[in-house]
């Protein structure tokens, strides 16, 4: 699993919270080390924010799925619109500020997913 999110605390009460369920977790806080750590590893979910610093995220969801194309990959958003944003290319969506469950939840969905598609 892969957290990409430039907010410290909200990348790592991800990564605590999954480790708790099992799930190895890797960590990148900038849209380069995700690429970098996408390459290099074996990544099955991404959890990828919308607003990575100054870049968006979206930007790497093509250089994912070049990568690790049978990866899921849910967008975080803490944007204020009432629609989410465009999620071609994502299998997921979850809107910030969000329980710890709905993370879980769709966690668990999107890593059983991603089992099927290997």
């Amino acid at each position: 699993m892969l957290v990409v999110e430039d907010d410290d605390a909200l990348r790592m009460l991800c990564r605590v919270n999954l480790e708790l369920e099992g799930y190895r977790v890797l960590e990148a806080s900038t849209v380069e080390r995700a690429g970098e750590l996408a390459v290099a590893e074996d990544i099955r979910v991404v959890l990828l924010d919308l607003h990575v610093g100054q870049r968006d995220g979206r930007e790497l969801v093509p250089v994912l799925r070049r990568a690790v194309p049978d990866a899921a990959i849910c967008l975080l958003s803490g944007t204020s619109e009432a629609d989410p944003p465009s999620l071609e290319g994502v299998d997921g969506f979850i809107r910030k500020p969000f329980e710890l469950e709905d993370l879980l939840v769709t966690v668990r969905r999107l890593a059983g997913a991603s089992v099927g598609r290997r």
